[in-house]
């Protein structure tokens, strides 16, 4: 289930990752250290990381960072928010677990 483009949680989300990162964008992957899932999706989005340096990629983990979520609610991991340089969400919903698939997206975001 996507997340509503317009929760205020989530501009403010996609707001502290690139106060902390100015770039063009930012990747964040909400995840949970107890899913086996993400874990096999962590290397990954570190890759896709690396292959667009332009843009700020954070990996919090859902648990560890809950004040940063606000009233979020995950249900489905990984989830990927990701949001244009002026802070705008873009994306906000779960993806399946492929690498390929951060690029594919960014691609058709024009990130």
């Amino acid at each position: 289930m996507s997340l509503p483009l317009t929760h205020p949680d989530l501009r403010a989300l996609l707001a502290a990752t690139l106060a902390a990162t100015p770039s063009a964008g930012a990747v964040i992957c909400l995840c949970a250290a107890w899913c086996g899932t993400c874990r096999a999706f962590e290397p990954g989005f570190r890759q896709a990381a690396l292959a667009h340096p332009g843009l700020a990629f954070r990996w919090l983990d859902v648990e560890d960072e809950a004040d940063a979520l606000g009233d979020l609610d995950i249900e489905t991991f990984p989830t990927l928010v990701i949001g244009a340089a002026n802070g705008a969400p873009r994306f906000a919903g779960p993806v399946p677990p492929q690498p390929a698939q951060i690029g594919r997206l960014l691609h058709s975001l024009g990130l």
